[in-house]
């Protein structure tokens, strides 16, 4: 199978695209002129922002992994550019030159409301107002509009393989703030691979995923084990369902995952 991976130097990419080589998988990942190519994949240049230079990575391939995003700015345009119209110029070069190509995005599971007085399901109403949210549920849409054979998997709090990325969590507190009792649903990156697996042999086809481990765990939990410190609190907590989902739709399509909780990871030595 010939894949095309965008995205593939980026946190959740760079540690994907090795696993998707390592079985055995044709991989291409998108890059600009003059950036290096992961190992185990061969280089198509192509920008996100010019449909035209799009043809030659997506032309033959069997599936494309859209994992390419902007959210770690406060530049609201660049953001809605890259997800939403880099998104466009994606697929209307798969609707042109690989239309029977199995087309998986990777979306977020910020898009819900943080209000839900449950987990979140894939069928539950999404409007987010921040920038990065919205512009991924703006992309979905123009994905399960066009025509192609689609999957959408939301992802939720990655981490592991050394990415340092739940180390930065103490920082995200500090800006967001979240309650010591809050559950986050989380995934690791060998589950990211695990989804994406399951979905590249159709099992997500025309569906949005919830993909998420099998404990969602504290906030208060998650600090302790990158060795911060977070005052306890026994007051009631607003929005108790935030970042907490519903990874039923998952499971019954196949989807268990390797690394069933984060203790596991840190038993295992795959933070």
């Amino acid at each position: 199978m010939t894949i095309l991976v965008t995205g593939a130097t980026g946190l959740v990419g760079e540690r994907l695209l090795p696993r998707l080589a390592n079985r055995g998988e044709d991989c291409r990942a998108l890059v600009r002129p003059g950036k290096a190519c992961p190992a185990g994949a061969t280089a198509v240049e192509g920008d996100l922002f010019d449909s035209a230079s799009l043809a030659d990575a997506v032309a033959g391939v069997s599936a494309i992994i859209h994992l390419a995003a902007v959210f770690r700015t406060q530049d609201t345009d660049l953001i809605w550019k890259s997800n939403l119209e880099g998104s466009r110029s994606l697929i209307s070069a798969a609707r042109t030159h690989a239309p029977e190509a199995r087309f998986i995005m990777a979306s977020t599971s910020n898009v819900y409301n943080r209000t839900s007085t449950r987990p979140s399901r894939e069928t539950d109403s999404v409007e987010p107002d921040q920038a990065y949210p919205a512009s991924k549920v703006a992309a979905e849409k123009l994905l399960r509009e066009s025509g192609l054979n689609w999957s959408i998997v939301r992802l939720p709090f990655v981490y592991g393989d050394g990415d340092g990325h739940l180390e930065m969590l103490p920082k995200y507190l500090a800006t967001f703030g979240r309650h010591p009792a809050n559950r986050m649903s989380i995934i690791h990156h060998r589950d990211v691979a695990t989804a994406m697996q399951l979905a590249l042999t159709g099992a997500f086809d025309g569906r949005i995923v919830n993909i998420c481990d099998e404990a969602p765990s504290t906030i208060y939990e998650l600090v302790r084990i990158v060795g911060e410190d977070m005052a306890p609190s026994s007051e009631p907590m607003q929005d108790p369902w935030s970042q907490h989902v519903d990874g039923t739709l998952a499971r019954s399509l196949g989807f268990q995952p390797v690394v069933r909780t984060v203790y596991q990871a840190v038993q295992e030595g795959i933070m």
